[in-house]
């Protein structure tokens, strides 16, 4: 008992620790420590980031089929934003990670205002598309004329600012490379306290705040992540992390800037095929109606409230493989691969026996409309069904990623996704007739055989030897 009583002292205190973010030494020491303490806050940043799409989702919800399912469209095309804003977060991640690792902070702060410099031109194209044609993007998506009507402020508002969505990425990828993990964690947090606040406010009005609807999801989203944005930007510039930017640093450095683009091309181009099939499957959704639609849609969601957590624990291999390759350890970055792959397939098997069970019940918070209920209680358990394949996956992957290798996930993907996944979602849904059921199988079954290719992959160990 007094043993047991001594554990649980322990986990707390590394639990406090990690919340923190006192302990920034991973090259060394305990690698179930080193996994525990970027793991932590990592998880807690992404379950932040997924609570938006869950908050967003429970008040759109009261606003009938149409609003959700522009949400849903919406989201579908944003995806090609986190893409973007993803895959330069990997190439930042690697790069100031194995600075790090090198004990090279002044090389990994000028990395990092070069990766803000990127991050805001994309924004800037992507905004003027979004504010200029809400409408064509919805109706490309196979939107009908009432939804495009309902739910084109709501595109046109998070596509223009976008730039938050971006900088939110790319500035917590360099606190992560850093190992400043505690920090992410600390903006997402104060950035969804204000959009619980904001979302019904803007949504059903308030005081002289006027209704909004569906519209006032994405100003109050927008407004939550460019406060965050703001945050984030006073950490660096006053060094209250590992990483600390001048006014002297904001220059164009041409090399920096090229390496950086350089390997995050394979991690905007991976992303972008897998979110880009995201927006096809989307699409194939959209012929079965408004009411199939935003039951998926829901579902995508909850499911978003696990995969991110699931990520988080992803990006804390990603770093420990990128600080330890840079301090010439590749043996003990492999083996902190293995462990939180262990440690993240044990959590998604808990919680795809959540969604197996309760899939209805779940669906059931969010719409009480039995079409709605019926294919998001059916696309939560065929896509959590292979949960622990994902779990894997998504560790092995981004450990590639964390390495500089963001070429060989870039090729997994486009097998995967391009290749088998449309395909076979296609010719089921469509063809064959299946409907839904035949999306829903062609989601898990392209992540299973991601896992299952990355780790064949990973073992051969040729991502031991890249330079970043």
């Amino acid at each position: 008992m007094t043993q047991y009583k001594f554990s649980l002292t322990r986990l707390f205190s590394y639990f406090k620790t990690a919340l923190t973010g006192k302990e920034q030494e991973f090259t060394s020491g305990s690698i179930r420590r080193a996994v525990f303490m970027l793991s932590v806050p990592m998880v807690l940043e992404m379950m932040m980031e997924s609570v938006f799409f869950l908050v967003d989702a429970y008040y759109v919800s009261s606003l009938g089929a149409n609003a959700i399912a522009a949400v849903g469209l919406t989201e579908s095309v944003l995806t090609l934003v986190y893409a973007v804003a993803i895959g330069l977060s990997m190439g930042v991640t690697a790069i100031v990670a194995r600075r790090v690792g090198e004990q090279d902070i002044k090389g990994a702060s000028q990395t990092a205002i070069q990766s803000i410099f990127v991050g805001i031109a994309i924004a800037i194209i992507i905004s003027v598309l979004g504010i200029v044609f809400p409408k064509e993007i919805l109706g490309l998506m196979g939107a009908e004329p009432d939804l495009i009507a309902d739910g084109y402020g709501y595109t046109q508002i998070l596509l223009g600012g976008n730039v938050t969505i971006m900088l939110l990425f790319i500035i917590n990828a360099i606190f992560r490379g850093a190992g400043d993990a505690a920090v992410a964690m600390r903006v997402l947090i104060f950035s969804n306290v204000l959009n619980i606040i904001l979302d019904p406010i803007f949504i059903f009005g308030f005081g002289p705040v006027p209704a909004f609807g569906v519209q006032g999801a994405a100003i109050a989203t927008t407004i939550g992540r460019g406060s965050a944005v703001i945050f984030q930007l006073l950490i660096l510039f006053y060094g209250w992390s590992k990483i600390k930017v001048t006014f002297r640093d904001i220059v164009f450095r041409a090399g920096i800037m090229f390496n950086l683009i350089k390997v995050s091309l394979g991690g905007i181009g991976q992303f972008i095929i897998g979110t880009s099939s995201w927006v096809f499957l989307m699409r194939i959704m959209a012929e079965f109606g408004s009411e199939v639609l935003a039951g998926y849609t829901i579902a995508i969601r909850v499911l978003m409230f696990t995969l991110m957590p699931s990520w988080g624990m992803s990006n804390a291999a990603a770093t420990l493989v990128g600080q330890n390759l840079g301090a010439s350890k590749p043996e003990r970055a492999e083996e902190s691969v293995w462990k939180t792959g262990k440690y993240n397939a044990i959590f998604m098997a808990v919680v795809s026996i959540i969604y197996l069970l309760f899939a209805e019940a779940i669906i059931k918070i969010f719409s009480d409309e039995v079409m709605i209920v019926t294919y998001g209680a059916l696309s939560l358990r065929v896509i959590a069904a292979g949960y622990v394949f994902y779990a894997y996956g998504m560790v092995v992957i981004q450990s590639f990623n964390g390495a500089g290798d963001t070429k060989t996930p870039t090729i997994i993907n486009f097998f995967c996704f391009w290749v088998f996944q449309l395909p076979f979602a296609y010719l089921a849904a469509l063809v064959f007739d299946w409907g839904a059921m035949g999306v829903f199988l062609a989601i898990t079954f392209a992540e299973i055989l991601i896992a299952i290719i990355g780790i064949i992959w990973f073992r051969k160990g040729a991502w031991k030897k890249i330079k970043v």
